[in-house]
């Protein structure tokens, strides 16, 4: 496995040890008519050093247009203030706060073809019409190759971006250890009617609708794999018995920065959650509480949630 960085799924700008690259990720997902809901993940290139062959959500670095004034006058009145009291975070500069919700959008559309927005009408765009998908899927490859930013889409279609369908629901950081950091936050989302994820043939090879349960089982076995940040998601979505609960519980929960500590094991290495025991860094350090696991080991090359 690279030790490129274990913690978000896109590379970027080396902002070095000191200074984590902010970076979004949306958590897709779709309800059925029965059984439990389900999220979207995609598989990276297995040729691709980083995280080759790994399961994840869209999600990537924020680049700077993402903070650009021009695009906080195409968020349908979704302010600066609204994304740092959302992300519970009132220090942050408000351009990094309402640029997390773009690069989640913008990422989203890239990596999935989903993208969260309304057209003039108020209604979340429709991209089921084989031209209006054809026309997108055009917008999508042209963004790939930056040809197109996200402000001049929206002024194409008419469209405004739809942040408010976003909802923070965990904050990870990087390890000190890594040579490349990153300071993701998690997004939940469900996919908007009329519109199909697909991953991007680009630095993605295959996606796949999963249920929490699924993935997890799936990973055990050793037939996908799932980086520490993901499969911490995973557990905790397994908690939940319907979608409804869990944006209901995201609404209210008290988001705590994650910052796992790095730590040798008989084979190798694991992360520490700041809830766990033995966890000795200052930063985001937490009671230790039941339920779930405190720490994530390699066993056996698998990524392993265990607790002390």
């Amino acid at each position: 496995m690279e030790k490129e960085s274990l913690f978000t799924k896109k590379g970027g700008r080396d902002e070095g040890k000191q200074t984590p690259r902010d970076a979004a990720t949306a958590i897709l997902l779709r309800d059925r008519t029965e059984g439990p809901y389900e999220v979207f993940l995609m598989r990276r290139h297995r040729n691709q050093a980083f995280m080759g062959g790994a399961f994840v959500f869209p999600g990537g670095g924020m680049d700077d247009a993402d903070a650009d004034p021009e695009i906080a006058a195409c968020t349908g009145g979704f302010r600066a203030a609204d994304a740092k009291r959302l992300l519970q975070e009132t220090d942050l500069p408000e351009a990094i706060a309402l640029g997390l919700f773009v690069a989640a959008i913008r990422e989203t559309f890239e990596e999935a073809g989903v993208l969260l927005a309304r057209d003039a009408r108020g209604r979340v765009v429709d991209l089921s019409a084989p031209g209006t998908a054809a026309r997108f899927s055009c917008y999508r490859l042209e963004l790939h190759e930056g040809r197109l930013d996200l402000a001049e889409l929206v002024r194409r279609e008419g469209l405004v971006f739809a942040p408010d369908l976003l909802v923070p629901y965990a904050h990870w950081i990087t390890p000190e250890i890594e040579p490349r950091r990153f300071n993701t936050r998690f997004f939940l989302a469900r996919l908007p009617e009329g519109q199909v994820p697909v991953h991007d043939r680009l630095e993605l090879t295959e996606s796949s609708w999963m249920t929490p349960a699924f993935a997890l089982a799936e990973h055990e076995a050793g037939r996908i794999i799932l980086m520490p940040p993901t499969l911490k998601t995973m557990e905790e979505l397994l908690s939940f018995p319907d979608s409804a609960q869990l944006f209901a519980a995201a609404r209210s929960r008290l988001i705590r920065t994650i910052l796992p500590e790095v730590f040798r094991t008989a084979d190798g290495f694991g992360i520490r959650l700041p809830h766990d025991s033995e966890y000795t860094l200052n930063v985001g350090k937490q009671q230790p509480h039941p339920g779930g696991s405190t720490r994530i080991v390699m066993e056996g090359g698998i990524w392993r949630a265990r607790s002390v």
